[in-house]
């Protein structure tokens, strides 16, 4: 296995410099969920190159693909993304979780022939809210899978994912407008709809599990302040611990909601922006061998605290986890005191130190590939 380990390493040093460039690549050009395209052409470009066989467009969806190398009985996936945050660009890393998963299939395909490995990539689109990966686990995909990983970008190293499952709605008001000083009697409030329900689920944070969560914004709420707002827009989420959990709270959360409608006389319309996304299902013995090859590059995981607290974040790949044997550790980029979803956090993930991430966090996703590849 030593052997196998030593020549998977070399093959992603020999592409060191072009992993690093593909990341600077994807911060430099952010592209949000669904609009990925030039990701979507950027991200498999080393891979073909490499001799796999690449299908864009994959299953219908136009910026994801699928890419493959090698016929051997163990398949292990690899997943990359590339979408980035409205107004935040990369503030997430999913530029070094496309090089890092683009890394370790390169390593994987050298070896591939004597591990008796099937190395695949999936480029799921849409993670930040638009559920990419259950879109494309809905066509088929990652069927027949023995292990699929990556690896995400955090402030501190922490191996086990634990994330809340999530929904993601889009709130949409209708009232009346009217001039808001000359007849205002003859106007209905979509705004004031956002305001009442934004106060009922405040109420309800009270009455639910500790950890919880209800969070949106509003993203359109009137166009003039002399005229009563007609439509009101938000995009909200619900979280907790389990779909089961989510199930029972989500309906509380809908009924805040149903509240402004009452109150004001407009009309509630919810839509779901995707499938929930699902809690993740670790898969024990990959986990502990990514543990184990990420201490052995010098890795060290941090201590539960609120560094480490990145890996209760919802993922769509907790749906992939619910289907396939999983992991999805994170590695960290020493952005502390920046976390994700800042801006500052998005300047660390170029440079020294986001460097180095990516090429341990594709070297030790591949080891964890050989590992599972050659297991009794």
């Amino acid at each position: 296995m030593t052997a196998l380990k030593d020549a998977a390493r070399a093959a992603v040093d020999r592409h060191a410099d072009e992993l690093i460039r593909l990341s600077e690549r994807l911060h430099a050009d952010p592209e949000t969920a669904w609009e990925e395209h030039r990701a979507a052409a950027a991200v498999p470009e080393l891979l073909d190159r490499a001799g796999f066989a690449v299908t864009s467009s994959y299953l219908g969806l136009d910026t994801a693909f699928h890419a493959s190398f090698g016929t051997g009985p163990t398949r292990i996936a690899l997943c990359a993304e590339y979408d980035a945050l409205p107004g935040l660009g990369h503030a997430c890393g999913h530029n070094l979780i496309a090089a890092s998963s683009i890394g370790a299939a390169l390593g994987l395909a050298a070896v591939a022939d004597d591990a008796g490995v099937t190395v695949e990539v999936y480029g799921t689109p849409a993670e930040e809210g638009g559920g990419g990966k259950i879109e494309l686990l809905d066509r088929g995909a990652f069927a027949g899978v023995d292990l699929a990983m990556m690896v995400h970008p955090a402030p501190v190293d922490v191996a086990e994912a634990r994330p809340f499952a999530v929904s993601h709605s889009k709130i949409s008001y209708t009232g009346k407008s009217a001039h808001a000083a000359a007849y205002p009697e003859a106007g209905i409030n979509a705004a004031d709809a956002f305001t009442v329900a934004q106060v009922a689920i405040g109420l309800l944070r009270q009455q639910i599990p500790a950890s919880a969560r209800v969070h949106g914004v509003v993203t359109h709420a009137g166009d003039a302040p002399n005229a009563i707002p007609e439509h009101a827009t938000g995009r909200w989420y619900v979280r907790a611990e389990t779909l089961a959990e989510l199930a029972e709270l989500e309906p509380r959360v809908l009924r805040a909601f149903e509240a402004g409608a009452l109150a004001t006389g407009c009309e509630l319309a919810v839509e779901p922006e995707s499938k929930p996304y699902a809690e993740f299902r670790a898969d024990e013995a990959a986990l502990a061998a990514y543990r184990a090859n990420a201490l052995e590059l010098g890795r060290e995981f941090a201590p539960d605290g609120t560094a480490s607290r990145m890996n209760r974040a919802s993922t769509d790949m907790g749906n992939v986890s619910q289907v396939v044997p999983a992991i999805h550790p994170y590695i960290g980029i020493g952005s502390l005191p920046a976390t994700n979803h800042q801006r500052e956090f998005a300047a660390h993930c170029v440079g020294g130190t986001a460097q180095r991430a990516l090429l341990d966090g594709a070297i030790a996703l591949a080891w964890t590939g050989v590992d599972r590849a050659v297991a009794p």
